[in-house]
């Protein structure tokens, strides 16, 4: 089984970019719905590449077996290997985008809304969404580091696909260096997968709170908005107090 080439390479695309872009908008429902189905566009993306990275992760076991039953793997064998790879290179910056852009977004909200900075969370210490995510995105670049140094890798081989491309063609050389790749690959992919998992949890749960300081705060403003017609509502003038009238007959 030969796990084939992804024919469209997934972005974090709902958000970043447009992150920057919200402070433009002045409307605050049109923000609102666009911060929505950007982070829901997001949770779709990171599934997607959480199940690239199983499938890395399975088709790089697949590539060890087969190593140790020959020499060496052909060229063609190899070429797939670093497809894959090359892949799961891009899987790890895509994670670190989303993370970098979902905390913009709960920077921009922040800014916009007061109620939304003094929202209270269920984030260990009352963090931050902003600063939770800078916390995973360090917490995985630290993981895939000490992963390729148990290697004798750097995080540098590892963090473009020129860089990560040049490393695996002076490892194919040898069937050690195939093997070393295949290994830090796999448990590359495997972290990648739990990490993913992670990221999808913390992107669902800021679009929960999301929702509920949303609903609180479109409560908060209708009852504002039925105070003031109560208050602005012509009063009818009371027929009781005065002088009775009678017919007098």
């Amino acid at each position: 089984m030969v796990l084939p080439a992804a024919t469209t390479t997934v972005h974090a695309g709902g958000v970043t970019g447009e992150a920057t872009e919200f402070t433009q908008i002045a409307n605050n429902t049109e923000l609102m719905s666009l911060v929505g189905k950007s982070a829901e566009q997001v949770n779709n993306q990171i599934t997607q590449i959480n199940q690239l990275a199983e499938q890395i992760q399975n088709q790089l076991r697949i590539y060890e077996n087969m190593l140790q039953n020959t020499a060496q793997l052909p060229e063609h064998i190899w070429g797939q290997v670093e497809n894959d790879l090359k892949q799961l290179q891009s899987i790890a910056a895509q994670g670190q985008g989303i993370a970098f852009s979902m905390g913009n977004v709960d920077d921009v909200l922040g800014q916009r809304f007061q109620s939304f900075a003094d929202f209270k969370t269920t984030l260990p210490n009352n963090e931050s969404f902003s600063s939770t995510y800078q916390t995973w995105s360090t917490t995985n670049r630290d993981t895939i580091a000490g992963t390729l140094k148990t290697a004798n890798l750097t995080a540098e081989q590892f963090s473009s696909e020129e860089s990560t491309m040049s490393s695996l063609r002076s490892m194919s050389e040898s069937a050690d260096g195939q093997m070393k790749a295949l290994q830090v690959g796999h448990e590359i992919a495997a972290q990648e997968v739990g990490q993913l998992q992670k990221l999808r949890g913390l992107v669902s749960q800021q679009m929960t709170m999301m929702g509920t300081w949303y609903q609180s705060e479109q409560a908060r403003q209708d009852l504002a908005q039925a105070r003031r017609e109560e208050f602005f509502k012509p009063q009818t003038p009371s027929m009781t107090g005065g002088q009775e009238m009678k017919p007098r007959w």
